[in-house]
């Protein structure tokens, strides 16, 4: 789940984390109220799940309660990489001294988290990260053994962030980490990590993405969960319980497990084809979640042709068969559907399914051969 910067600094602030006041609004006359209270001048910031506000006219510093309502009216409808803005973050100001960059997320290749440190904060990352690689500091953290301070007073010193900053730079890398761990994160960015001119270490920014499979672990994280960005298709899916992602293509895939459903939407792309979604169904492809898979996807206007690529592991092929019969008897569908199946009893499933097999209901051998035939009628049903 992605926060706005606004829950991305309240969840912050849970662990002695400094942020800047500030107070959401909904609408011009809101975002002047606010700023009223926080006192002028006063920063106002879109709030979108994506990045490249500044560039794209979201974040505005006001002077005056007019100039507030106007860069407020300005930025609220906005659209900033497909995310149309509804929110606003109206802040209080800081004094900058210094801008620094820090992240931590998952480097899943050496199994380990991965903290970033720049002195050069408040500019792109990434064009930090090709024009001057040495200016990011990375470290790698063992999971079970965690961060201490001392390793944060090293990892500022490789960063090259000068003193008297270092030490209390140090202080909140430890306390930016452990609100990464316990809120079960996949990644927290802070661009810019600021020292005010009175050498406060302030996160001016909060960018945070949460696991959503920690949830039973959080009660507070249903709220966030109602303010995700989803489309209807998205939206749909998220209510059956589905792993979806929306995306611009003809061919419907479901697939059990996320590496297998991210391989066959590599496939279609490989065969020619564009995909219109990805869809883990998981590990229990029985009819109930099948027969919600194929109705989100059914009811996506754009797909001409629904791939199912199951691999049988824990559930035999004959349980994924009974689930596809039914399911299919179930929804009616307006799409051909190719069927791989494969792994535990697939010779069993593939047998139940022979007598169902028609135009609208084929089967394949193997998961080119199925993207192939999926991408050929979706062609086909385009014309």
């Amino acid at each position: 789940m992605d926060l706005f910067e606004h829950q991305g600094k309240e969840l912050f602030a849970r662990y002695s984390l400094a942020v800047p006041e500030g107070e959401v609004a909904f609408t011009p006359d809101e975002a002047a109220t606010a700023a009223e209270r926080l006192g002028l001048p006063v920063a106002v910031k879109a709030q979108v799940h994506t990045g490249g506000r500044g560039k794209a006219g979201g974040v505005k510093l006001a002077s005056d309660l007019e100039e507030v309502r106007r860069h407020a009216q300005n930025i609220l409808g906005l659209n900033i990489s497909g995310h149309v803005v509804r929110r606003l973050w109206i802040e209080r100001t800081s004094d900058i001294a210094a801008e620094y960059y820090v992240s931590f997320t998952l480097d899943r290749s050496a199994r380990k988290h991965l903290g970033m440190l720049s002195a050069q904060g408040g500019v792109d990352i990434e064009s930090v990260a090709a024009n001057d690689p040495e200016a990011i500091a990375h470290i790698h953290i063992d999971p079970v053994d965690g961060l201490s301070l001392q390793q944060c007073q090293q990892w500022v010193h490789n960063a090259r962030i000068p003193a008297p900053a270092d030490v209390a730079v140090a202080q909140v890398l430890t306390n930016l980490y452990r609100a990464y761990v316990e809120a079960d994160a996949d990644l927290v960015e802070v661009n810019p990590l600021i020292v005010t001119v009175d050498g406060k270490v302030v996160l001016l920014d909060a960018k945070v993405t949460l696991d959503a499979n920690s949830m039973f672990r959080h009660d507070d994280y249903a709220a966030y969960d109602t303010t995700q960005s989803r489309d209807e298709r998205e939206q749909a899916a998220h209510a059956k319980g589905l792993q979806y992602v929306g995306l611009d293509g003809s061919v419907g895939v479901i697939a059990n497990g996320a590496g297998l459903a991210m391989s066959t939407v590599d496939v279609v792309n490989q065969v020619g084809g564009q995909p219109a979604n990805f869809l883990d169904i998981g590990g229990g492809a029985n009819a109930e979640v099948m027969a919600g898979a194929l109705e989100v996807i059914n009811n996506d206007p754009a797909v001409r042709a629904i791939l199912i690529n199951i691999f049988g592991g824990i559930t035999r092929g004959e349980e994924i068969a009974d689930g596809i019969i039914e399911a299919v008897a179930r929804v009616d569908i307006a799409s051909p559907i190719v069927v791989r199946l494969d792994g535990t009893n697939a010779t069993e499933g593939r047998e139940l399914l022979e007598p169902h097999l028609s135009s609208k209901l084929m089967l394949a051998p193997t998961m080119l051969d199925a993207a192939r035939k999926a991408v050929e009628l979706a062609a086909g049903g385009a014309e």
